[in-house]
């Protein structure tokens, strides 16, 4: 199976730059995995394709403004920061652009001295490990003075940093949005239970590797990053019972597949767990727990598309996607959604 088989050809116009004024006004493309057939609606009518008796999966990680721009002490010259992974209290795997400015011993200060960090070692792929040093509570610092680590596709500055956030995020970790989630609005969710359909909520926090490209040829060849996922008692309750009566487990979105599907045995049972995930799911794959799945429209040759191939067959995807662009569907993060069922 080779990566150059999960192409397409996509404008960049079509490239979502901003979000919508109103989040569930997106478009939602409705795809039957079985025959292929499409549907074109908008996502607040998402709610006419549930059924009482489902149960919907949600990830409520919470994105972090990891993207910090500061001075190296001395010198003066600008310097970006992107956390990456909390290693200790306060030591934090990063990403700094340029990296030859910050060898061990480097300082930086952020926001007049507000945060300072200091370069105390080089791992992985150049990554550096940041010491950080400050008054209070750490998060409350970054919030003041962290940005948004959009994707690098997004070259507009976002407005509201609340709209690279699910309106139900809730544990902080995540560098990047479960962007599937972004089309839900609080109201939405009540009418969507109030149909009789059970929300369970689950973690995974999305790391960079999101949208690093595949760069081998062999699609078996590649090597997926890792990502730390947490599913509790409430959660695994809702999806197994929910499976004992016949109703359809729902994914919101990439991250949430990856975490039932990880956590599940062959069964497709769950139990609460916490810990690591590197699952590749590309065409093959037998899906454990898994029926439906709300996504957005994902980057060429990505082990994303690659995902949404094996659950609705590569034909359908990307006759699917060719259908979307000659529509003018929006694509990526702040674009618009797809319904496999």
């Amino acid at each position: 199976m080779k990566t150059s088989d999960f192409t397409f050809e996509l404008p960049e116009e079509l490239i979502a730059q901003d979000p919508l004024a109103d989040r569930s006004s997106s478009r939602l493309l409705v795809l039957d995995k079985e025959t292929g057939e499409i549907i074109h609606e908008v996502f607040k009518n998402v709610v006419s394709y549930l059924k009482k008796g489902d149960c919907l999966v949600l990830n409520d990680t919470k994105v972090l403004p990891a993207r910090l721009i500061g001075e190296k002490e001395g010198t003066g010259a600008k310097i970006e920061v992107l956390l990456l992974k909390r290693r200790q209290d306060n030591v934090w795997e990063t990403l700094v652009k340029p990296g030859r400015k910050a060898k061990p011993g480097t300082r930086i200060s952020f926001g007049d001295g507000r945060l300072v960090g200091e370069v105390t070692d080089i791992v992985d792929e150049g990554n550096r490990l940041v010491r950080f040093e400050f008054e209070g509570i750490f998060e409350e610092v970054l919030d003041e003075l962290g940005q948004m680590p959009l994707p690098p596709y997004i070259t507009h500055q976002l407005e509201d940093k609340n709209r690279y956030q699910t309106v139900y995020a809730k544990h902080e970790g995540s560098a990047a949005a479960p962007t599937a989630g972004l089309h839900f609005t609080k109201e939405l969710l009540k009418e969507i239970e109030e149909k009789g359909v059970r929300l369970a909520y689950v973690t995974l926090h999305v790391g960079l590797g999101t949208f690093r490209p595949v760069k081998v040829e062999d699609v078996t060849d590649h090597h997926m990053h890792s990502e730390f996922y947490s599913v509790d008692e409430t959660a695994a309750q809702a999806i197994n019972q929910t499976r004992k009566e016949g109703g359809r487990i729902i994914s919101v979105g990439t991250t949430s597949t990856r975490t039932l599907e990880s956590v599940a045995d062959v069964d497709g049972h769950i139990e609460p767990k916490s810990g690591w995930t590197d699952i590749f799911i590309y065409p093959g794959y037998e899906f454990k727990v898994i029926d439906a799945l709300i996504t957005n429209f994902h980057l060429p040759e990505s082990t994303l598309l690659m995902l949404v191939s094996a659950l609705a067959g590569k034909e359908h995807i990307l006759a699917a996607y060719e259908e979307a662009v000659r529509e003018r569907y929006r694509f990526f993060s702040f674009g618009d959604a797809m319904f496999i069922q």
